[in-house]
């Protein structure tokens, strides 16, 4: 008998392939076409199997569109495209949504007066968003009126009264 000691070491590379071999088996005792077949679903190849119906082209461009995480993206271009039933034909005369960052649609209005009267149907509008486009991923709805010169932001703007004090 043996001893222990007498033993040879095995170096750590045969030792990790070893501990590899017994818990995946070993890959050389099959052939690729073995290997093939091992991972094909039972009856796939048969003709009127599972899986083998021809399906409509809506139900295999929302499998593509879920597949490829385009769900979301798609939601949102639908959702700036029918701002019309959304919002309403006589609202979406003066409004249109300028674009959606981080969650937040943004809507432009002609007057202050109609950005006023859309963030009191905000929650109408949300609930609509939600209802009709839950993949899109608005949070929140901003709606901002026409746009005004702003001297406080900019890249050469300082602190102070701006142009007012050269004003005479």
């Amino acid at each position: 008998m043996k001893d222990m000691a007498d033993a040879p070491e095995e170096s750590e590379p045969v030792s990790v392939y070893l501990r590899f071999r017994r818990v995946f088996g070993d890959g050389s005792s099959r052939s690729a076409d073995a290997r093939k077949r091992a991972k094909k679903e039972p009856g796939s190849t048969i003709p009127f199997g599972g899986g083998r119906d021809p399906e409509g082209l809506g139900a295999v461009m929302d499998s593509l569109t879920s597949k490829l995480g385009w769900s979301s993206p798609l939601a949102r271009s639908e959702l700036l495209a029918s701002w019309l039933e959304i919002a309403g034909a006589d609202t979406a005369e003066h409004s249109a949504p300028v674009g959606i960052e981080e969650g937040v649609l943004t809507v432009k209005c002609d007057s202050t007066a109609w950005a006023t009267q859309l963030r009191l149907m905000r929650v109408q509008i949300m609930s609509r968003i939600v209802a009709r486009y839950p993949d899109a991923g608005i949070d929140s709805v901003r709606f901002e009126g026409p746009g005004a010169p702003s001297w406080k932001r900019g890249p050469r703007s300082i602190p102070g009264r701006g142009p007012r004090d050269t004003y005479g």
